[in-house]
Parts: structure tokens; sequence; C-alpha cells
């Protein structure tokens, strides 16, 4: 399983991943800002049991059942980020009202626009072989070579509802930083 921290200096990514990994506010507006066409391809969004190190994050006891979701985050049709998200089956539809409505909409523009939302605090993590998140993201880029990916995660709390959000963050997405949009300087 993956070790958790609460600083994103206690994964040692490089510092252009460390940028993306603390990404301040909605991590989709930014890869909207830095893109010409961005997309939400939605992998899945089912029933499912948490991951073991999810299970406590979402205030159960041991892994249960919950509703999952897991997507890509496609930036100029190349994927950037995976994303998967968990909300206990024990939520009701008033905790969290679009979530099975989303199909391939942006979780972000729906957290972040809320005002009943709390975000609660980032985590951060080496995610490597072994863990079943590194097979997911590897079976949705139909194969990859790589040995290790950056993620984080954060709680988020609607009523009596929470909601876990993973973002594990691809190579790919380091080339978003030479290609940033132009400012006008006029």
């Amino acid at each position: 399983m993956a070790a958790w921290q609460p600083h994103a200096g206690a994964v040692r990514a490089p510092d252009n991943m460390r940028d993306w990994l603390t990404t301040e506010g909605s991590l989709t507006a930014r890869l909207m800002a830095h893109s010409e066409r961005f997309r939400v391809r939605r992998l899945h969004q089912n029933a499912a049991t948490c991951l073991s190190d999810e299970a406590r994050a979402i205030g159960l006891p041991r892994p249960g059942r919950v509703w999952e979701r897991e997507v890509l985050l496609e930036c100029d049709g190349v994927p950037r980020v995976f994303g998967h998200t968990v909300v206990p089956a024990s939520c009701t539809a008033s905790d969290w009202p679009l979530f099975s409505a989303l199909g391939e909409r942006s979780l972000g523009t729906t957290l972040f626009y809320d005002p009943l939302v709390r975000r609660g605090q980032l985590e951060y993590a080496r995610i490597r072989a072994g863990h079943p998140l590194f097979a997911r993201v590897r079976a949705a880029l139909g194969g990859h070579d790589e040995t290790l990916y950056y993620a984080r995660r954060c709680v988020y709390r609607r009523h009596q509802g929470l909601l876990l959000v993973t973002e594990v963050f691809l190579p790919a997405v380091l080339d978003l930083q030479t290609a940033a949009p132009l400012q006008n300087t006029k």
C-alpha cells in the first residue's frame, strides 16, 4: 500500500511534478488553462469495495462498499491525470446530488463551486507496482513503462457525506509546463 504523507516534500517528487501536486484550487481549472481541448474520459462508475488504504480516510473501519468512479483527464487528446473517486455507499443522494449523473463532466467543477463542500487536507504518495491504483493506471493507458507515479488525495465533506478523490499524475502532465498559454503583455 502507499504511504500517504501530509506534506508534498515527503514523497521527494521532482520540482516540476511537485508544482502539479501542490496545485491550489481546482486541478481541472489548471488543466483547462493549459490546453485547447480538455476532456474527462470516464472509465467506469459503479459499486465496488474501497481499497484498504482508503477505508479509514472515508470513515470505514475496514474496506467496504462504495460508489467508485475512475476517469482520465485529457488535455489535447493526451491523458495527463488518472482520477479515482470513492463515496461510501452509506452516503445519500442529498450528500452528493450530482455524483451519479456526472457522466463525462468533471467532478472538480462540482466540488469547487458548491458552497456546502468542505475540502480536507491534501495527502501525497508515490504509487508503485503492487498498489491497486498502479495496475489500474497501467490498464487505462494500455500498458506503460513507468515504475512510479506521484499522487495526491483529499477528502471532501458535504452535509454528512464523505468523498475521497485521488489524482494520479501521469508523466505527460509535465509537458504542460512548457506549453502554458501565452499571456497578453499589452
